[in-house]
């Protein structure tokens, strides 16, 4: 393996941001090297890229495929668990074919108990809604498509 040149700057701006946002683990990927800053000591792991899934296995990166071939895709800025409405039986926020407002919510992302809304980068139409109501999500991992 070769040499991971460690960038004490980025580790300890990542470590302030996971002070910030309350979250649990940060992870950061550039080319071929991956840092993981988490909670509960003061860990960080080094790793490999991880091996690739299964071709019939939906990534993010497939997510976002979808999303160069009809428009923009609204990326998940963390783990957690996405929601479509405010409440369980409520009106989604936003449905396929609904125009938006930049900063718009167009959804939830419940991550340690504090809910996150997710807002349209621009204003727009919702091409394609990418994710389950109540479904896991991961950063980086396209939620819907604007067009």
């Amino acid at each position: 393996m070769a040499k991971f040149d460690i960038d004490d700057e980025l580790i300890k701006r990542l470590a302030v941001l996971l002070d910030e946002t309350g979250l649990g683990e940060i992870e950061y990927s550039e080319g071929d090297r991956r840092l993981r800053i988490a909670r509960g000591g003061t860990t960080a792991v080094f790793a490999p890229p991880m091996t690739p899934q299964a071709a019939d296995e939906p990534t993010a990166d497939s997510s976002a495929g979808v999303a160069a071939e009809t428009g923009e895709a609204v990326i998940a800025p963390m783990v957690g668990t996405v929601y479509i409405s405010p409440e369980p039986g409520a009106t989604p926020f936003v449905r396929s074919g609904d125009a938006v407002d930049e900063g718009q919510t167009l959804l939830l992302i419940e991550a340690m108990k504090t809910f996150n809304p997710i807002r349209s980068p621009r204003a727009g139409r919702v091409a394609k809604i990418l994710v389950g109501d109540a479904t896991p999500v991961e950063f980086g991992e396209a939620l819907i498509v604007l067009e």
